[in-house]
C-alpha cells in the first residue's frame, strides 16, 4: 500500500520533533550493538558500490534496500543473504522511511528524485548521504540546503574528490600563491557516449517496474530508450546530460580550486549532439564558461573519441576526466579521483600530491560526531556545484543553432571562450562533423544574481530552474 503524501508529511514532522526532543545524538537512535543502521536506496548502478563499500566499513549494518525494480530489488537481498546479511525490501521509499531499523540512508536513484528523496528522508529523521547531481534543477538544490539547516540532520554529498587528500593538498599549493594567481579553473570530460539509437515509437516498461514509482515529481510518459536504467541521464525529465553526471566530480574539484561559495553571475554554453542521430536529448559535446570575478571556470564534455575511427579519447595537458588549473606560473593536473601534479610555466613538473580517503567512512564519522564541520563535502557545496551543471544546461537549452562564424563574432572579446570553442571545432572536424552544414548551439547568455540564485528579469530561464512537479512527488 502507498502513503498518502500527507499522511507521510505528518509522520516526517513527528519523526523530526522526536529528533529535536532527543538532541539529534546519534547515540540515542543508532542499533544494537551501536551500529549504525543504513538502508540503500536505488542500486542497480552506483547504488550497488554503496553496498559494497558499506559492507566494508566498521560500526554499520545494511539493514534495508530499496529499488522500484522489484528484480533488481530481489537480486540485492539475495546477494546479502548468501553473506550472511538479512535486509527488509522496500519497493516504495516512503514506508521504508517509516522503519524504526534506519538510521541512515544512501540515496543512488536517477537525478530527478534525489532531491525529495533527500528531504523526505530528513524529514523522517535520517541522515542521508546522496549521489551528485544532489538536485535534478537549481530551486531543489536550494530548498535540499534549506531542509538540512530546518531539520539539523547530516548530509554527505557523493563526490568523493572532496575526501581525497592530495587534491586537498594541491588545493592548499595553489591557494598560497605558489605558482601565482588562476587564471582559467578548467574541468574536463572526455568520456565515450556512443548512441542509444532511434525507437519508431515508444517502448514497453520493463514489467518488474513500478513506474509510477520511478517517475516520481518527472512527467508521467512512455520512455524512449531501449536500455531502461542507465540511458534516462541524457533525457531532460531525469537527467542532466554528462555535465550533470561525469562532469560534476570535475566542475566541484574546479570551484573547490577556485574557492568560490556561490553561484557564477553570468554563463554561456556552446555545444549540441553531434556525430549521430537518437532520441537522445542533452548535448554529447558542450563547453560551459561560468564568468567568476577571480577567474573563469570553464567546463569541457566531449564524448566523441579524439577523431574518426578510434576509441581513444582527447587530452588537454594529459587528461580526459580530470581538472587543468592555468595560472600566472605553471598549472597543475589533477587527473583522477585522488592525485595531482604540478609544472612551472616551462612545464617542469614542481611537485605532486597523491592520497584518498573513504568518502563514506567520513560520512559514518560525521553522523557519529553530530558535526556537520567533519564531513568533507557537506550539502551546500554539493548543491553549489550541481547547480554549476544546471545553469549551464539552461543557457543551452535557450539557445540557437548558429554558424561557427556567427559564434565567433559573438565570444571574439573573450581569448578564453575563443580558444577553447576553436579547440572544440577542430575536435569535431576530427570526427568529420562540418560546422557549417550541422550547426552547434550557441547558448543564451544568462545572467544570475548569485544571493538569490535567481535569473531576474528571465522567466524562462526562472521556468528551468525550477519546473513544476508531478503530484505527490513535490518538493516544496
Amino acid at each position: 500500500m502507498k502513503t498518502s503524501r500527507r499522511a507521510f508529511l505528518r509522520r516526517a514532522a513527528l519523526a523530526a520533533g522526536a529528533a529535536t526532543l532527543t538532541a539529534r545524538s546519534w547515540s540515542q537512535v543508532a542499533g544494537a550493538n551501536n551500529d549504525i543502521r543504513i538502508a540503500v536506496i536505488g542500486f542497480h548502478g552506483r547504488g550497488g558500490d554503496h553496498i559494497k563499500e558499506l559492507s566494508a566499513c566498521q560500526g554499520v549494518r545494511i539493514t534495508a534496500l530499496c529499488d522500484v525494480d522489484s528484480l533488481v530489488l530481489d537480486e540485492g537481498v539475495a546477494h546479502l543473504k548468501k553473506k550472511g546479511v538479512e535486509v527488509q525490501p522496500f519497493r516504495d521509499l516512503r514506508q521504508l522511511l517509516e522503519s524504526k531499523n534506519v538510521d541512515a540512508v544512501t540515496i543512488a536513484t536517477p537525478n530527478h528524485w534525489h532531491s525529495l528523496a533527500a528531504i523526505w528522508a530528513m524529514e523522517a529523521g535520517k541522515d542521508v548521504y546522496v549521489e551528485k547531481p544532489v538536485s535534478h534543477n537549481v530551486w531543489e538544490g536550494s530548498r535540499l540546503v534549506a531542509a538540512k539547516d530546518r531539520l539539523g540532520r547530516i548530509i554527505q554529498t557523493g563526490t568523493q574528490s572532496r575526501s581525497s587528500s592530495g587534491i586537498a593538498q594541491a588545493v592548499d599549493y595553489v591557494k598560497k600563491g605558489n605558482i601565482g594567481e588562476i587564471l582559467v579553473s578548467r574541468a574536463l570530460c572526455y568520456k565515450p557516449r556512443a548512441s542509444i539509437g532511434r525507437t519508431s515509437a515508444p517502448l514497453p516498461v520493463p514489467p518488474t517496474i513500478d513506474y509510477d514509482l520511478w517517475t516520481g515529481p518527472a512527467p508521467l510518459v512512455p520512455p524512449h530508450r531501449a536500455q531502461f536504467h542507465y540511458d534516462w541521464h541524457w533525457f531532460w525529465n531525469y537527467g542532466n546530460g554528462d555535465i550533470g553526471n561525469q562532469g560534476i566530480h570535475e566542475m566541484d574539484v574546479a570551484r573547490w580550486f577556485l574557492g568560490e561559495d556561490s553561484l557564477s553571475p553570468r554563463i554561456l554554453s556552446i555545444g549540441g549532439r553531434l556525430g549521430y542521430v537518437d532520441d537522445a536529448e542533452t548535448p554529447n559535446t558542450l563547453i560551459a564558461f561560468h564568468d567568476y570575478e577571480k577567474a573563469p571556470l570553464v567546463m569541457e564534455v566531449r564524448g566523441l573519441p579524439a577523431k574518426a575511427g578510434e576509441k581513444k579519447m582527447d587530452k588537454y595537458q594529459g587528461a580526459s576526466i580530470g581538472i587543468v588549473i592555468e595560472c600566472e606560473g605553471g598549472h597543475v593536473v589533477v587527473p583522477d579521483y585522488k592525485s595531482a601534479r604540478v609544472y612551472d610555466s616551462d612545464g617542469k613538473e614542481l611537485t605532486s600530491f597523491d592520497g584518498v580517503s573513504s568518502h563514506f567512512e567520513n560520512f559514518l564519522a560525521a553522523v557519529r560526531s553530530r558535526k556537520e564541520s567533519d564531513l568533507h563535502a557537506p550539502i551546500r557545496g554539493g548543491h553549489l556545484s550541481s547547480a554549476l551543471c544546471h545553469t549551464a544546461n539552461i543557457s543551452y537549452r535557450l539557445g540557437a543553432t548558429q554558424s561557427p562564424d556567427a559564434i565567433r563574432e559573438q565570444i571574439k572579446s573573450d581569448k578564453v571562450a575563443s580558444a577553447t570553442f576553436d579547440r572544440m571545432a577542430e575536435h569535431l572536424a576530427a570526427n568529420n562533423i562540418d560546422l557549417q552544414k550541422f550547426q552547434v548551439t550557441l547558448g543564451q547568455h544568462l545572467t544570475m544574481d548569485p544571493a538569490t540564485e535567481t535569473f531576474p528579469d528571465n522567466p524562462q530561464a526562472a521556468a528551468l530552474a525550477k519546473p513544476p512537479y508531478r503530484p505527490p512527488f513535490v518538493v516544496t
